[in-house]
């Protein structure tokens, strides 16, 4: 790091010392044709010529060098620093080489020339690059070490009189000394302005880096960091008796507007949300863009619950005006969540998520657009003790596969299971999915949760499979998680090719939620990609949630799993059994079988088979058990083999 540091120093110092160079051409040339006449009056002519020839070179890889300087100091690389270095420290030699000639001359006056001349260079090196000690000082060790050749080669001379033209000859090398130095010091007040400009222009250079990883591109409003920031001020400032209210905003009907207008329309939605954020704003503290369409705003002085909720209503009204884009009007709301320190406390951190579970309570409510967090509404929020307790329980065992047998309507024999999660905890006994699911989303551990849980429904798998015993399709539970990013699917097929047995016999159950998810390219490449390596995939709960006919003819799926609440009804309600033969009709067009769940008593199993369905699940065929109990299942039901071993298929009418 510390070499990084000094390197872009050097770069730095560099760009100054081409500046420095383009401007002293002139001079530098001037001062070498004099220097050349002098040592050709004095007889050495070709050594004059060479000389000259050598500056001239240096001059022009000086000039190409200088064209190829990149617009920005972290674009030079290091050869380019090298070689404008390499230039600069040899060519000093050049016109340190002079001073060497005149002071081996048998004259006292040319003696004083070479030396006129010596700190001439030496002046010009400390004042031009006073301020680019690097090139300070690689330039002045050459020139040091010239002094003391000038030293030695004057004391091995002895000094005859000097003649007029000697004497000329100093007095004009005074003058030029004397016009150097003044001439140096003017042109480092230049060099001092260019540094205070490219100091200036760095400076404004981090403005605007500070200002874009302060602000989204897109609206200019304050970004997530920057508005954690800003709350935090507010909070610090706030005064005893005044409120500091945080309104989390989420844009309802966003997305069908970027769905059907264009991207183009979008961006026009947030910048006009924004716009009117930021006017709110004014009069009471901050506005950001959180990202995607959620917004937050960060209001201090509110006085009561009643002026927070009455600021909510105003950016509901604000949220409610139609968007002009083109010849159309667009129209969207807003779900909100308030956070006051009085409820929330004077954390940035809590005060954000109370904002945030009022915002997705609004969300989900029908018919309520603003919802102010108060701790009696909301159940407290899960610790990091609850994470350690939820991952302790996979890592140890707790949490593990039960079976619940699928079967043939007509035989009872199995035809496969359903693995569903038991938590056979050490003081609580066994516990259900619907105390600890709703822990395991929460705390963000799905992923974790399904790799545990398809690893033990593999590892159960290949033991029944070495013991002769086939169960059938074993049918996994998947959380959107594992098929709406790239990493989860990573993890998924990982797993599975290291079970390729028991893999074979694994379907993939997702719910009908997944139609509602904004990842709907991916889920249907991952469905494709699963199906295409011989998983069998599954729509849960079927009839309940969000699916359509259009989803169901993009997404690919071998079994439809007809929801318990339809199940129930039967025998009581005509349109129920008008709906179950539908889902029937509409599984086979689809080449799909079709499963019916909570089958609870043998009246629903009989009415199910005169509607046509061939296969159920519920109590009425057996409760999720252990494996153990699981093998001696399917022990006991050994007639079932054969049909399990065969594809799972509607009989032919």
């Amino acid at each position: 790091m510390q070499f990084v540091n000094n390197f872009d120093k050097i770069r730095y110092q560099t760009r100054f010392a081409i500046h420095v160079a383009t401007r002293d051409i002139a001079k530098r040339l001037a001062s070498a044709a004099m220097m050349m006449g002098i040592l050709w009056w004095l007889g050495y002519g070709k050594i004059a010529a060479a000389m000259w020839g050598v500056v001239i070179v240096y001059e022009v890889i000086a000039h190409l060098l200088t064209r190829q300087l990149p617009e920005r100091d972290e674009d030079m690389s290091a050869a380019y620093v090298f070689l404008i270095w390499l230039v600069n420290c040899t060519s000093v030699l050049v016109y340190l080489a002079p001073a060497l000639i005149l002071a081996a001359q048998p004259s006292s006056a040319i003696l004083l020339a070479g030396f006129l001349w010596l700190f001439g260079v030496f002046v010009h090196i400390t004042n031009t690059f006073a301020a680019l000690p690097f090139y300070n000082w690689t330039l002045m060790l050459p020139s040091f070490g010239s002094a003391f050749v000038v030293f030695w080669l004057a004391s091995k001379n002895t000094f005859p009189p000097s003649s007029d033209g000697e004497w000329i000859i100093t007095s004009m090398m005074m003058l030029a000394y004397i016009f150097n130095t003044y001439e140096t010091l003017h042109k480092q007040k230049d060099t001092q302005r260019a540094l205070n400009a490219a100091r200036e222009e760095a400076n404004s250079r981090l403005r605007a880096l500070e200002h874009l990883s302060r602000h989204d591109p897109l609206t200019g409003l304050l970004n997530r960091r920057a508005f954690d920031d800003e709350l935090e001020l507010q909070l610090s400032l706030r005064r005893p008796t005044g409120e500091v209210v945080v309104y989390l905003i989420d844009l309802d009907g966003f997305k069908p507007i970027n769905d059907t207008y264009s991207h183009e329309a979008g961006d026009r939605v947030l910048q006009v949300v924004a716009n009117r954020l930021s006017k709110i704003a004014e009069n009471y503290g901050v506005a950001a863009r959180l990202g995607g369409d959620e917004f937050a705003l960060a209001c201090r002085s509110i006085a009561s619950e009643a002026d927070a909720n009455q600021l909510a209503d105003e950016i509901v009204r604000a949220m409610n005006l139609p968007i002009t884009w083109g010849e159309k009007e667009l129209n969207i709301s807003a779900s909100i969540g308030i956070g006051m320190t009085r409820y929330a406390g004077t954390a940035t951190e809590s005060l954000c998520a109370a904002a945030d579970q009022a915002m997705y309570r609004a969300k989900g409510t029908a018919g309520i657009n603003k919802v102010l967090y108060t701790p009696e509404q909301f159940q407290k929020r899960l610790s990091l003790e609850d994470r350690i307790d939820i991952v302790s329980a996979m890592k140890n065992g707790e949490i593990r596969p039960y079976y619940q047998p699928k079967v043939n309507l007509k035989t009872r024999r199995c035809i496969g299971f359903e693995a569903l999660a038991r938590w056979e905890h050490p003081t609580n006994g066994l516990q259900f999915p619907k105390t600890f699911i709703p822990m395991v989303n929460e705390l963000g551990l799905h992923g974790d949760f399904l790799i545990h849980m398809a690893s033990c429904v593999l590892n159960d798998v290949e033991k029944l499979i070495a013991e002769g015993l086939d169960p059938g399709q074993v049918s996994i539970n998947v959380p959107e998680v594992a098929l709406a990013t790239h990493s989860g699917r990573s993890d998924l097929d990982d797993l599975l090719a290291r079970h390729p047995k028991a893999a074979k016999k694994i379907t993939l159950e997702i719910t009908e939620d997944v139609f509602i998810t904004r990842s709907a390219d991916m889920i249907r490449s991952s469905i494709a990609y699963f199906r295409g390596k011989g998983l069998r995939v599954s729509l849960d709960d079927f009839g309940t949630g969000f699916a359509s006919f259009q989803h169901l003819r993009e997404l690919e799926f071998d079994e439809l799993k007809i929801d318990g609440s339809f199940v129930s009804d039967l025998g009581r309600e005509d349109t129920t059994e008008v709906l179950i033969g539908g889902f029937l009709g509409i599984a086979r067009g689809l080449g799909a079988i079709v499963i019916a769940e909570g089958v609870e008593t043998e009246e629903q199993a009989k009415h199910l088979r005169e509607l046509g369905y061939n296969y159920g699940q519920g109590f009425l065929f057996g409760r999720a058990m252990p494996i153990d109990e699981t093998r001696i299942r399917l022990f006991a039901d050994t007639a079932s083999l054969s049909e399990a071993s065969q594809p799972l298929a509607e009989p032919a009418e």
